[in-house]
C-alpha cells in the first residue's frame, strides 16, 4: 500500500455517526431507550455520552452510558476488542474503578454494525459501557501525593493483569502497533509531518538513541500487559474535603483500554510519567513522585531504571509526532489531537536540554525520599 493509500484509509477510518444514528444503535443493539445523547471527544474512534430513560418497573440500574464506536481499522479485529472488554470486566471484579461492560440483546459484549455510506458498506464494532463519574486529572491541580497514588495505580493494574487469562489473549501481541513504546522506530515514517525544525531534530535523535540504547535492552526488561495510555484525560478523580477544609482527590475512574498491548513494566511507568508532566507547573519534578508510587508495588531493576529517561522522551515523541500527523488527516479534530502539544514540545526540549543525568538525579532522589517517609 502506498503512503497515499495509507493516509486515505486512515482518514476514512474514524466513524461519523450522527446523534440520531447513535441513538438508534443503542436502542436496536442494547434495547435501551435514549433520552439524551451527546458526542464525547476522541482520537480515532467515536464516543457518545448516553442518558437512558428510566422504565418504571426497573431497579436502580445505571442511567448514563458511553457508546463506543470503533474505527473501521480497529473493527477488523473483534477478538482484540473482546479481550479489552474482558480485561475491563476482570479489573472491575478485582476492585479497580473501571466501567461495567453492557451486554447486547444477543448477550454479547460487542456488535458489528454495517453502514452503507453510498459508495461502500463500512463495518463498525459498537459497545456500551457504564459512564464513570469524576473529573479528568487534566482539570485539577495535581499534588505530589496524587502523583504517587497514580504511580501505585499503574503498577497495581499491571500486577493484577498477570493473573488475567483469556483464549484470545495473544491478540495483545500487537507487533506494528504505533502506540507500543517498543515501536519508536516506526515514527520515522511520520516525521516529515513536522517540517524542518528543532522539534524534528530532537525526535530524530531520540529515535536513534532508542535504537542504540533501548532496543538492545528489551530482553532484560520484565514483560507484562500494559494499559499503555494512562494519560491526564483517562484517569478520573473525585474530591472530598480534608480535615483542613481543602480538597483531597481520589481516583474514581480508569478509561480507555484501546491501547493495551504486551509491553514491559518500565513502559507503563514511563508513559504515566510523561502524561502527568503535561499539565504540571514543575514537570521535571513529576517523575520522582510517580516512580516512587510505582516502585512501592513493583521496584524497577537497574537496567529498567537506566532506560526510563529515554522512554519518557520517546513517549513524548510518539504523542507529538502522531498528533501532528493526525491533524493533517483530521483538521476538524485539531483541538483534541493537539492537547499534548500545547506543553509537550516545551517539556521534551527541557528534558533534552537538561540531559539524562540531571533529570535522573531529580527523579531518583525524589523517589528515594519516600523510603524515609519524607517526600520532597
Amino acid at each position: 500500500m502506498s503512503s497515499g493509500d495509507d493516509e486515505q484509509s486512515q482518514a476514512l477510518a474514524k466513524p461519523t455517526f450522527t446523534e440520531v444514528q447513535a441513538s438508534a444503535v443503542v436502542e436496536s443493539v442494547f434495547g435501551l431507550k435514549v433520552s439524551k445523547i451527546q458526542p464525547l471527544p476522541s482520537y480515532d474512534d467515536q464516543n457518545f455520552h448516553v442518558h437512558i430513560s428510566k422504565i418504571k418497573d426497573t431497579s436502580d440500574g445505571p442511567i448514563e452510558y458511553v457508546l463506543k464506536i470503533s474505527n473501521t481499522e480497529a473493527s477488523k479485529n473483534p477478538d482484540l476488542i473482546e479481550v479489552q472488554n474482558h480485561i475491563i470486566m476482570f479489573l472491575k471484579a478485582a476492585g479497580f474503578p473501571t466501567a461495567s461492560v453492557c451486554r447486547t440483546k444477543g448477550d454479547n459484549t460487542t456488535s458489528l454494525m454495517s453502514v452503507d455510506s453510498g459508495t461502500e458498506i463500512k463495518s463498525y464494532l459498537v459497545r456500551l459501557l457504564t459512564y464513570l463519574p469524576g473529573k479528568p486529572i487534566a482539570k485539577i491541580p495535581v499534588s505530589s501525593q496524587l502523583l504517587y497514588e497514580i504511580g501505585r495505580l499503574a503498577a497495581k493494574l499491571d500486577k493484577a493483569l498477570e493473573k488475567f487469562h483469556h483464549p484470545k489473549l495473544s491478540n495483545l501481541h500487537r507487533e506494528n502497533f504505533i502506540w507500543n513504546l517498543k515501536n519508536i522506530p516506526l515514527l520515522e515514517k511520520y516525521v516529515d509531518a513536522l517540517g524542518q525544525n528543532r522539534n524534528r531534530e530532537i525526535v530524530e535523535q531520540v529515535i536513534q538513541l532508542f535504537k542504540k540504547e533501548v532496543m538492545t535492552k528489551l530482553s532484560h526488561f520484565r514483560e507484562c500487559i500494559n494499559h499503555g495510555d494512562l494519560n491526564d484525560h483517562n484517569i478520573l478523580v473525585e474530591s472530598s474535603k480534608s480535615a483542613f477544609g481543602d480538597a483531597v482527590y481520589q481516583v474514581s475512574g480508569i478509561l480507555d483500554f484501546g491501547d493495551m498491548s504486551y509491553g514491559y513494566y518500565v513502559f507503563e511507568v514511563a508513559i504515566t510519567i510523561m502524561y502527568m508532566m503535561i499539565e504540571s507547573k514543575n514537570p521535571i519534578q513529576v517523575g520522582g513522585h510517580v516512580l516512587a508510587g510505582f516502585e512501592s508495588i513493583i521496584p524497577l531493576t537497574a537496567v529498567e531504571r537506566s532506560a526510563l529517561f529515554l522512554l519518557v522522551c520517546s513517549r513524548f515523541c510518539q504523542s507529538l509526532v502522531m498528533a501532528t500527523y493526525s491533524c493533517q488527516l483530521h483538521p476538524e479534530n485539531k483541538e483534541y489531537l493537539m492537547i499534548t502539544a500545547k506543553t509537550g514540545w516545551k517539556h521534551l526540549q527541557q528534558m533534552f536540554d537538561m540531559g539524562q543525568k540531571a533529570v535522573e538525579e531529580i527523579w531518583f532522589e525524589t523517589a528515594k525520599s519516600y523510603e524515609s517517609g519524607i517526600s520532597l
